[in-house]
């Protein structure tokens, strides 16, 4: 049907990628400051230092992006991404050899 195709092109998930140093105990802080307000946001782990995050639409990508930018922290490395829900479906993972199935995104609530 044409309106569930055009669905899985304007849900977006959005990827934060993160290499964060961990040398010092103020350092090891951060990088927990940072995981734990990118889940308070609702992103979810995907790996250890990646997290992902379902929305309804571009527009509401660009809210949790600006989020994320505004939490960056001091130091490391953080990549964002943002991909439509008809490629997040066509991701091949893997654990070992035995392939795995994207997690569904979990419900939403949208209030108006």
């Amino acid at each position: 049907m044409l309106s569930e195709r055009l669905n899985e092109y304007r849900v977006m998930w959005v990827m934060v990628l993160f290499d964060l140093p961990t040398e010092t105990k103020k350092d090891r802080k951060a990088a927990a400051d940072f995981r734990k307000r990118l889940m308070e946001d609702g992103f979810t782990m995907f790996q250890f230092s990646i997290y992902i995050r379902h929305c309804a639409s571009i527009e509401n990508s660009e809210v949790h992006i600006r989020r994320v930018k505004a939490i960056l922290p001091e130091y490391g490395k953080v990549g964002i991404i943002c991909i439509t829900d008809k490629q997040f479906g066509e991701i091949q993972l893997f654990y070992g050899k035995k392939p795995q199935r994207p997690n569904a995104p979990g419900q939403q609530l949208e209030l108006f």
